[in-house]
Formats: structure tokens, sequence, C-alpha cells
């Protein structure tokens, strides 16, 4: 079959899409890739995967997304997909819009979290169930990566059939690493005793930013937070670099701001501790890198997060949006070693259960029908 992975940005492409890319074309798929063009994409490409740049726009903006899909729709018609398979809220439904209109045969989405479900005016919200109804109308086969989302679905009347699949990562990739650990430690300037936090994600408000920084000011000394990712062109929102400023004034060597970082591997191999405070998740793949390298983690109790952490086992949830719970669960690991050991066992066994990449992309695959 010939197979069209669309998404939005290179970010997406690199982090979600590429292992579905990479197991559709192993079981002898031709697989050609599409998001807005970006660095990011030469990793696919290096792989020799056909990408084909489409002006996707994060945003709202008519004559944006009416290009957008203008574009996909001269690309189907040309291409001739047997299989249309799109991600992530306005791509996704843009990608089904124009591949109903070119005439491809199988139209595949899968959801990597509801926009109505993220905080935000009401008519936000409203807007993106109409966007999700109408897009589910043109689903063959739809997908999510958590199992509340697919709930939702179904009992919003998305679509009859959602289907959860879950997210995962390679085990082999993500794993305790000593001698990464020792190596990282002395780069960054670890000390024997510190706790490393660390926390992987874009740098966007809904992440959880400020109030992870804040809760840092209640920690021991002994607590660092070494904070990984960058801010995308295409984010919007609220400027975090004030936040990061009071804090870098306030911890001193405490903080590390480490970027955008192709080791993320060995980055969380020489951490202690993963915390990720989001407002609003699909089921995040950091929290699933962090769990199968043996950290505890603190997260959000939210859609996402409480599907992955067991609360009291392999970590603690906390209320969105508060800093003092917080601080108090990454105080009480920072304070406890054999406790942060006991929980990342815990939380490597469950990952290795349920997250496992090679499970994860098979079970997609059968399910759309490759």
């Amino acid at each position: 079959m010939k197979i069209c992975e669309v998404t939005n940005v290179d970010f997406s492409l690199r982090h979600f899409l590429l292992p579905v890319m990479r197991g559709a074309r192993a079981r002898g798929h031709e697989v050609v890739g599409v998001a807005a063009e970006g660095p990011l994409l030469d990793v696919a490409r290096a792989e020799g995967f056909r990408i084909a740049p489409v002006p996707m726009a994060r945003s709202l903006n008519p004559a944006a997304q009416a290009r957008a899909y203008r574009a996909l729709v001269d690309l189907f018609r040309r291409e001739r997909f047997d299989l249309v398979h799109a991600h992530m809220p306005i791509s996704g439904l843009l990608a089904r819009l124009a591949a109903k209109a070119a005439g491809v045969p199988r139209i595949a989405y899968t959801c990597h979290g509801f926009l109505f479900n993220q905080p935000g005016p009401w008519w936000r919200r409203a807007l993106s169930l109409r966007m999700e109804r109408l897009g589910g109308r043109m689903t063959d086969t739809f997908l999510t990566v958590s199992e509340e989302e697919a709930a939702d679905a179904r009992r919003l009347r998305i679509h009859p059939r959602a289907t959860a699949v879950l997210n995962g990562r390679d085990p082999a990739q993500f794993r305790p690493d000593a001698a990464a650990r020792t190596a990282l430690r002395a780069e960054l300037g670890a000390a024997e005793g510190d706790c490393v936090i660390a926390c992987v994600s874009r740098l966007v408000r809904h992440k959880g930013h400020p109030e992870l920084l804040r809760a840092m000011e209640t920690t021991p000394d002994n607590a660092v937070l070494w904070v990984v990712g960058e801010r995308l062109a295409s984010d919007h929102g609220e400027d975090l670099d004030p936040h990061f400023a009071r804090a870098e004034a306030l911890l001193g060597r405490r903080i590390r701001r480490l970027g955008y970082r192709h080791d993320v591997a060995r980055i969380l191999a020489a951490a202690d501790v993963f915390c990720l405070p989001s407002h609003f998740e699909g089921l995040p793949m950091s929290v699933i890198e962090a769990m199968m390298t043996g950290l505890p983690v603190v997260a959000t109790d939210i859609s996402g997060p409480r599907e992955q952490v067991v609360d009291g086992e392999t970590g603690y949830l906390v209320p969105p949006m508060h800093d003092a719970p917080l601080g108090a669960a990454l105080s009480r690991l920072a304070a406890d070693p054999a406790l942060r050991a006991r929980m990342g066992a815990a939380g490597r066994a469950r990952a290795l259960d349920r997250f496992d990449e090679a499970k994860v992309i098979g079970r997609t695959l059968d399910l759309l029908g490759l």
C-alpha cells in the first residue's frame, strides 16, 4: 500500500510519526511523510523517507488553512494514496477533509489530545468539539493515544469505534545507563549528593514551567533542576523567559536550561527524578521515556499522565496549576534515595509492560490494516 502520514510541524513528525513510518515500511508499504518544512525533517529524510512539505499553520487563520488545504488536495490527487493517516487537531482535520475531497479510499486519524480538554475559553472548546465531530464523520479508523480520550470520543459521539493504542518508546534506547550517568553529571556539574530533577518538554505555558520553577524554591538545597526543550517558532502564548530569569536569580546553580537536546536518553539516565507539571496532555512521550529509564515521575493529575503514573507507587500525581503540592512531592523524593529507587524500578516495570514501542506500533499498524 501507499501510505501518507500527515502532521503539522517537523517536531511532531520526528517525535510522534517516525516510529509508525518505520513500522509501516518494515511491513513492505511505501510511506510518505507530510508536515511543514523544518530542520527535524532531515532525520526522516536521512532514513530514506520521502517527505512532502506542506505549508501547515498551527493557527485558526482562514487564509493560512486554505493554503494548506489546497496543497493537501493537490498532493493527494497527484500521489493517489491508498491510506491517509492524519495527526494533531488542525492538521488532522484538514488532512481528512482533503483526503475526502481527493477520493482517498481509506482515512485514519490518531488523536494526540483533544483541544476541548485543554483549559481555555468556552468558545474554543466548543469549536474544537465541532471540529472533532466533523472530522470523525469522515474517518474510517479513529485512534487515540489515551484510554480516557478514546472514551471521550465514543461518549461525545465523535466516533463510535474510537480505540486507544497508547504511545511507546524503545526500551533499548531509554534505560538506566551508569556510564552515561557518570559522564553527563560530570559534564553538567551535578554534585555527588544532588538530586537531579529533569523536565523535558516544549517551553510553553501549558507545560507548567512557572509552577515548577516556583516549586523549586521550596525544595531542599540538593534538588537541582535540568530543563530540556525549546519554544517552537509556531508556539503561541506567554513568554516564559521572565519566569526563568527570576528562578535563575533565586536558585543559582540549582537550575540549568539545556535547550533542545538530541541526547535525551543520556539526560534521563543522569537524572534522579522526572517532572512534567502540565495543564493538558495526550499521553506524554517524555513520561514514558523517564519511566523506562527507571525514574520516579511527578506529574499532574490530568488525562494522560494519570494513565501512566501510579500515585504513590511509580511517582506522585499532584493537582495542576498549583506549586505547593508539586514542591512537596519533589522535596519528598529529593530527601529519600531509597524511595526514588523503589518508585523508579516500579515505573520501569510498568513502562516495559504497557509502553514498549514495538508493541504499540504493532497494535497501531494492525488497527490500520497494514
